[in-house]
């Protein structure tokens, strides 16, 4: 069975009256890959700096490896949004000084290549671009070898061929057995990354699943179509929850369906008198599931769901 890597309980940080992380209960087995997601201010970054033992919670547990996270921190590497470093040494002097922190670390070689800045290696680090701060950040994260990965918006300022690669490398890692850990809010990436989504919203977490089922938990089926079926027959078969039709024009009129799953619809418009053509069925994306459910929140995203 997989070890728990990351075990949180209760987990809490405020600040005066304000409860930035309100009881955050989180697993992460070995060998995963979750995505963090959540609106602005919902507490992302501070319970990923919670488990990086950067900030003290006010209560709650906190385990990293079944330790206190400062206890293993030689275990976890981390790609934050603001990463300092000595801006008159180059890539290559950075990779070697963060490494021999370490217990054990990577060849600088094998981290300038893992992190796309071979290139760049004699470059000093007040001559990056944006992107290829990124890729730096990325590089002294891995540097350590570490079991646990954290990564915070990784790719906000890479272009979309540096994100390719980027993932690519991500790929690499997790084929070794490592955990990876990472918010963000391209919502495409977590959804084709991330085998687990833990959707946080007001410091809490609101729902925690597959790809799939957070976009099963509200968004169901939308079926476009043409035909020539009265709208209130449309409106009463078996798990439509909305009709919209373009024009209102009676007869054969293109119109969209939102429904909970679309094999019922299609049985029942098939097995109907009624003309049914150039039909789509598409599966709402993890960005339209996302909204609703960070807007309305999980009671009546629930709700909704049934």
């Amino acid at each position: 069975m997989p070890q728990t890597v990351v075990r949180t309980s209760g987990l809490r940080k405020t600040y005066g009256a304000v409860d930035a992380v309100a009881g955050i209960d989180l697993e992460v087995k070995e060998g995963e890959v979750v995505a963090v997601l959540g609106p602005n201010g919902a507490g992302k970054t501070t319970t990923i700096e919670m488990l990086l033992g950067l900030r003290t919670p006010t209560s709650g547990v906190v385990e990293v490896f079944g330790a206190d996270p400062l206890a293993v921190r030689h275990r976890v590497g981390a790609m934050l949004q603001d990463t300092d470093a000595p801006e008159s040494l180059t890539v290559a002097e950075i990779v070697g000084l963060v490494g021999s922190y370490y217990p054990y670390r990577l060849p600088t070689p094998l981290v300038l290549e893992r992190a796309d800045l071979v290139a760049q290696a004699r470059m000093r680090v007040t001559q990056l671009s944006g992107g290829q701060r990124a890729r730096l950040s990325f590089g002294l994260a891995i540097v350590g070898d570490p079991d646990l990965l954290y990564l915070d918006e990784p790719t906000a300022s890479l272009d979309v061929g540096a994100r390719r690669g980027f993932w690519t490398q991500v790929s690499g890692l997790t084929d070794l057995g490592k955990t990876i850990l990472f918010s963000t809010h391209n919502l495409a990436e977590a959804d084709a990354v991330a085998e687990r989504i833990v959707v946080i919203a007001r410091g809490r977490v609101i729902h925690d699943g597959t790809p799939q089922q957070i976009k099963a938990l509200v968004a169901g089926r939308t079926l476009r179509l043409t035909t020539d079926a009265p709208l209130s027959s449309v409106r009463d078969l078996p798990g439509v929850r909305n009709v919209h039709e373009a024009d209102g024009l009676p007869g054969s009129r293109p119109i969209t369906i939102q429904a909970a799953t679309a094999e019922p619809v299609l049985h029942a418009l098939f097995a109907s008198p009624y003309e049914v053509r150039d039909l789509i069925v598409a599966e709402a994306s993890l960005e339209e599931a996302f909204v609703q459910l960070t807007s309305v929140g999980p009671d009546v995203a629930e709700e909704n769901r049934r």
